[in-house]
């Protein structure tokens, strides 16, 4: 019996098995748009508007065939990073998650994004807040939406030690802040984002919302002028209140080796609802470029010239901070 079945025709069983998944294939798109479908309507009963539009819900069906064909593909080894791990082929695949936040769920405002160059190196500098750092993939969204270009975020030292989330952020095209990668990837010509608050921006408490830690050495500046290349000053409004900082549990901090432990008014308390950021409205603000490439690489071993644009780009944030503010209705309404 062994032998015939090892090689006989296929049995009856195997025909069904295989006419079932290729049923399951056929009908998946229909399956997916359904019950997103009535995922949008209960978002839109419970928030009293539309979280979730035709466009999302193609969007969301489509990620499910691109994350399956990526996934495919690494299996097979076809493809391809660069010396950093970034691989723009995932990165595609799963944008549309975080261009649902961007569009729908934060409904981000930006302005100004057309002095972002479409060729060639730029230092993008932003006020950093939320605890976690939504800010940069939303500004991530924007540059890739509008200019056609990924912008390559630096990130704390702390995150290259957890494993599932630094492999994903160094597919994403994210890398650890030193400043010889930051220049590599400037003097390739790539869009290089940065945020000299660093955790001191995202654990800064909610009552000093809004207001900028130091820039630190102005180590951003020098490498700006060491690459040539020009300074974009970024103000981000409404990244503050997706987790309202109350309090920092520090002993717990250490314990598991992070810079802070948010406590917020619903985490830990609501368990893992508490970890869902509030759907504040945004506004991202793209300001004019501080030029350095007509300043010579020398200036980047003056200290005061270094602090001269490493203050000149913070003035320029916090002022468009204030004016943002100032121009929103509400932290929900925008």
């Amino acid at each position: 019996m062994a032998e015939l079945h090892g090689t006989g025709a296929p049995s009856s069983n195997g025909h069904r098995r295989r006419g079932s998944l290729e049923r399951l294939r056929a009908e998946l798109p229909v399956a997916a748009m359904s019950a997103t479908g009535a995922l949008a309507v209960r978002l839109q009963e419970l928030t009293g508007r539309d979280v979730i539009d035709i466009e999302s819900l193609q969007e969301i069906v489509a990620l499910g065939y691109r994350a399956a064909e990526v996934r495919s593909a690494h299996r097979g080894g076809r493809y391809e990073v660069d010396d950093f791990g970034f691989d723009p082929e995932f990165t595609n695949a799963v944008l549309p998650v975080f261009r649902l936040l961007y569009k729908r769920y934060w409904r981000v405002e930006t302005t100004g994004i057309e002095v972002v160059p479409r060729s060639g190196g730029a230092l993008l500098v932003s006020n950093h807040a939320g605890v976690l750092p939504f800010d940069g993939a939303m500004i991530e969204v924007a540059v890739h939406d509008h200019v056609d270009r990924f912008a390559r975020a630096l990130i704390a030292n702390w995150f290259g030690g957890l494993p599932m989330l630094s492999w994903f952020l160094r597919r994403t095209g994210q890398t650890l802040g030193h400043p010889d990668d930051s220049l590599r990837l400037l003097k390739r010509g790539e869009l290089v984002l940065v945020f000299p608050e660093g955790v001191r921006g995202t654990g800064k408490p909610f009552s000093e919302r809004y207001r900028l830690r130091r820039f630190g050495r102005g180590g951003f500046v020098q490498v700006a002028l060491r690459s040539g290349v020009p300074i974009i000053p970024i103000s981000v409004v409404g990244s503050e209140e997706i987790y309202p900082m109350i309090g920092d549990a520090g002993v717990i901090a250490r314990l598991v080796g992070m810079p802070y432990f948010a406590i917020t008014p619903t985490w830990p308390w609501l368990g893992p609802l508490g970890l869902v950021p509030l759907p504040s409205k945004w506004r991202i603000q793209f300001h004019d470029m501080v030029r350095t490439d007509d300043i010579g690489a020398e200036a980047a071993d003056d200290p005061a010239e270094v602090m001269r644009i490493s203050d000149q780009v913070r003035d320029t944030i916090q002022a468009g901070l204030v004016s943002g503010l100032a121009e929103r209705r509400g932290i929900f309404r925008g």
